[in-house]
């Protein structure tokens, strides 16, 4: 995980006005905004590096409630399209969206099912799908 927090900091692209990184009160509001808990994997991301900007594809963020990616926003509309209400959306992509399960688990959803396909950890996701 280290490593892989190592190379995102590499890989990400300087911005003029960047977000700041939240910290764990930031979490807890979250976690009484979505009526569910953030699993670990997520929450080490959010703390550590939901700051960067990489590439097109644009994860949750939760420190401006203002930013399109405000996990709290992208959740209300993704379990309106029919993502499962156990599934949290990490991030918003042409496809659909990328979600984070109970135990760490990223999968996609698209369309009205969520695809074969799946990552581990949310770490393996940033390094095979974000960075790239």
């Amino acid at each position: 995980m280290e490593d892989v927090i190592e190379l995102l900091q590499e890989s990400a692209q300087s911005v003029a006005f960047g977000l700041e990184l939240p910290d764990e009160d930031d979490l807890v509001m979250i976690e009484e905004e979505l009526y569910i808990p953030i699993p670990g994997d997520l929450r080490l991301f959010l703390l550590e590096v939901s700051n960067l900007v990489i590439g097109s594809l644009e994860p949750v963020t939760v420190s401006d409630p203002q930013s399109h990616t405000h996990l709290p926003d992208v959740a209300a509309n993704a379990w309106d399209i029919g993502v499962p209400r156990n599934l949290i959306p990490i991030c918003e992509a042409p496809e659909g969206y990328y979600c984070i399960s109970e135990a760490n688990e990223i999968s996609l959803y698209q369309g009205s099912s969520i695809q074969e396909e799946t990552w581990p950890s949310i770490w393996h996701w940033a390094k095979e799908v974000w960075i790239n």
